[in-house]
């Protein structure tokens, strides 16, 4: 099979292809094709699948470099990384954000199927290990929930310490105590939207990302409430948060199982909210997987690597 692919910008043609044409070199080593560049058009040949991945990553390269002003070596490598599990553009669900990327997309079958769970449930739990777009997700579908005018307030939290959630002992104000534990969520928001929209919108109190323990006796309506690092909350905080949940709200709750701060022999809540509410139709669960992994292709080897070492522990006791 043949194809040919027009440039958007023949001026960006040395960013695109990369030094020496680095950048079509990875692709053809890596996808198994034939590539040919000229006048600001790429010939692509293969076999049908393999030419039409390469062609759908090209276009991806392509509104990356527009979009960013740069494509690097590393920003290949994870576009790559994602198309080894890449879902159909064409059939997957998009949502629309505040920032400069306009839309974000799922990369993989699973967090296709994640954003469908949202979409559909007032209550979904999400597993999966780090990487995995849980929590990236979850902010994306409140983001845009919140920019459609679907709901008035973004609530995100998180365990701040362990399961205790001991902040008295940390130096600083509670502003200081808290920050570095909701860091990644803040992170999350900053992708999404401009510092200073995110900033007057949290003046406004229309997000708020705060410690879990922080919304004890509080009934939340028509928001998105995110709980992340989930896996590290007790029976009793689970409870908690399950019960805020108010009228015309969506409650997204987050964590990776294998990974918890408790104490030894106590139970994660939200292992335990599962097996407890598995039988109730109405609440969605997903389950994302190591093939989910959309981080740094590292991130995926490295997870793999830990599974295994576990698994030959576990075999010799």
């Amino acid at each position: 099979m043949e194809v040919k692919i027009q440039l958007e910008s023949d001026a960006q043609r040395l960013e695109l292809f990369g030094q020496a044409d680095l950048h079509l070199r990875r692709l053809r080593d890596t996808l198994g094709v034939k590539i040919s560049a000229r006048d600001g058009t790429v010939l692509v040949c293969g076999e049908a699948s393999a030419v039409q991945t390469t062609a759908d990553l090209i276009d991806r390269m392509q509104r990356r470099l527009i979009q960013r002003g740069r494509l690097s070596p590393g920003d290949v490598d994870e576009l790559l990384s994602q198309t080894v599990h890449q879902v159909d553009r064409e059939n997957s669900d998009v949502i629309e954000v505040y920032s400069h990327k306009g839309i974000i997309e799922p990369f993989t079958k699973g967090q296709l199927v994640y954003l469908q769970t949202m979409s559909r449930n007032d209550l979904t739990f999400c597993i999966g290990p780090a990487g995995t777009g849980k929590t990236y997700l979850a902010v994306a579908m409140a983001v845009s929930m919140l920019k459609r005018k679907h709901i008035r307030k973004i609530v995100l939290a998180r365990p701040a310490v362990e399961a205790g959630e001991r902040l008295g002992f940390l130096p600083g104000d509670l502003q200081a105590k808290v920050n570095p534990y909701l860091r990644p969520l803040f992170d999350s928001l900053e992708d999404m939207m401009d510092f200073g929209q995110m900033q007057k919108f949290m003046e406004m109190d229309i997000i708020e990302v705060i410690p879990l323990a922080f919304m004890r006796g509080r009934t939340l309506n028509e928001a998105v409430v995110i709980c992340d690092e989930a896996q590290n909350t007790s029976r009793s905080q689970m409870l908690m948060f399950l019960t805020r949940l108010g009228r015309g709200s969506k409650m997204i709750i987050t964590g990776d199982i294998t990974q918890t701060d408790l104490a030894p022999g106590e139970k994660s809540g939200m292992v335990e909210a599962v097996e407890t509410l598995r039988h109730i139709p109405s609440i969605g669960f997903v389950t994302l997987e190591k093939c989910d992994i959309v981080r740094h292709r590292l991130v995926h080897q490295i997870v793999q690597a830990y599974d295994e070492k576990k698994q030959k522990e576990t075999g010799h006791r």
